[in-house]
């Protein structure tokens, strides 16, 4: 099936939890990639509901990258060192520490381009190497959305 192409992911700034700045979505690297936005500091619970699945797929297929990205609201730029590092504290493995992309700032910047409408769960995006966004779903992995996704990831 041939998806009409959706939006291009916005541009915008962000810094992994190894601490390097970088410009989404130039850092995802990926032929196609499943990007993990989180909204709320409970939802890395969604988020880690999918990483199983993705792992998996991600190891069968080396063009195949997964990021979360946690969006922290403008009030806490101030101490985004202390929440990153607390984050990082936390992580220690350095491939989840280089997939983890914090944007912090007018989390408007995502949703409005992006038409997320409700910040009250997770969005999941699948985004091609050129920065379109092919897939767009809510909430924690569900085998039908994940298989959904795949089939967009692949152009079926």
């Amino acid at each position: 099936m041939r998806v009409e192409p959706g939006p291009a992911f916005p541009r915008v700034k962000a810094r992994n939890l190894q601490g390097l700045d970088v410009l989404l979505p130039d850092a995802f690297k990926g032929e196609r990639n499943v990007v993990l936005i989180a909204f709320r500091r409970n939802h890395q619970d969604l988020v880690d509901t999918w990483l199983p699945w993705l792992t998996e797929h991600a190891a069968a297929d080396p063009g195949l990258r997964f990021y979360e990205v946690p969006t922290i609201g403008r009030m806490w730029a101030p101490v985004r060192n202390l929440i990153d590092g607390g984050m990082a504290a936390g992580i220690r493995v350095p491939e989840v520490l280089r997939r983890t992309l914090t944007v912090y700032g007018d989390i408007g910047q995502l949703t409005r381009p992006l038409g997320i409408d409700d910040t009250s769960t997770i969005t999941v995006l699948g985004v091609d190497g050129a920065g379109t966004v092919c897939w767009s779903g809510r909430g924690g992995y569900d085998p039908t959305a994940a298989r959904d996704l795949e089939d967009h990831l692949y152009d079926r």
